[in-house]
């Protein structure tokens, strides 16, 4: 257990155990409804205040992940690039000396990304075509609709919002204008859709009225 431990907190491998933790308090946050998920995924993969996708939603879209939750991504490319560090650690780097150790731990750190990606990918890429399965299919008449703001906020980078359609409702992910943002249950209206992420663009009700 002593061996555990001073392999897992001591660098390279303490970088991938802290953002393990990281991760892991992350989704007892998001279990309990603290966090909001859309959210987070939004502020990793846009752009400030626009909604265009960032390099980050760019890496995904090159795995094939376009669609998974940017935080499960993170949380299984931590965990085995945890891995292969705290093995590469064990059998290794603690037998160098001090100065060659850092060196070659830095590499490792970096060099771990590599495969860890791949096998994210591998394991996730099923996922992200069940996702694209089960995205339902928006009726183009949607657009004008009014409906409410469900996330604790929307911006131009992140929101969802619900708009009645005569059934069960409609859940979509929205974009605000740049530089507008909206709390929860402002009411919107729909006004464009962004196929880029297939997204729904929207401004306030007050101000699609005043127009």
């Amino acid at each position: 257990m002593t061996e555990f431990l001073n392999t897992a907190l001591t660098f390279p491998t303490l970088v991938y155990s802290v953002l393990l933790a990281f991760c892991t308090v992350y989704w007892l946050l998001a279990a309990t409804g603290i966090v909001d998920l859309d959210t987070v995924d939004g502020w990793l993969t846009t752009d400030g205040d626009t909604a265009e996708p960032n390099v980050v939603a760019g890496m995904l879209a090159k795995l094939g992940l376009s669609g998974v939750p940017m935080m499960l991504v993170l949380t299984i490319l931590s965990f085995f690039g945890w891995l292969i560090t705290y093995f590469v650690h064990l059998f290794l780097l603690q037998h160098l000396p001090d100065s060659l150790r850092w060196i070659a731990g830095a590499g490792t750190l970096i060099a771990a990304l590599l495969p860890g990606a791949l096998v994210t990918s591998l394991l996730l890429r099923p996922l992200a075509a069940v996702i694209a399965r089960l995205r339902p299919p928006v009726p183009p008449s949607v657009l004008g609709r009014a409906g409410a703001v469900i996330s604790p906020y929307a911006d131009a980078g992140t929101g969802r919002a619900h708009f009645d359609d005569g059934g069960a409702g409609l859940i979509l992910q929205v974009r605000t204008l740049p530089g507008e943002r909206l709390s929860r249950g402002d009411r919107v209206v729909l006004i464009e859709h962004l196929e880029s992420d297939n997204t729904y663009r929207v401004m306030s009700e007050t101000a699609f009225h005043q127009q």
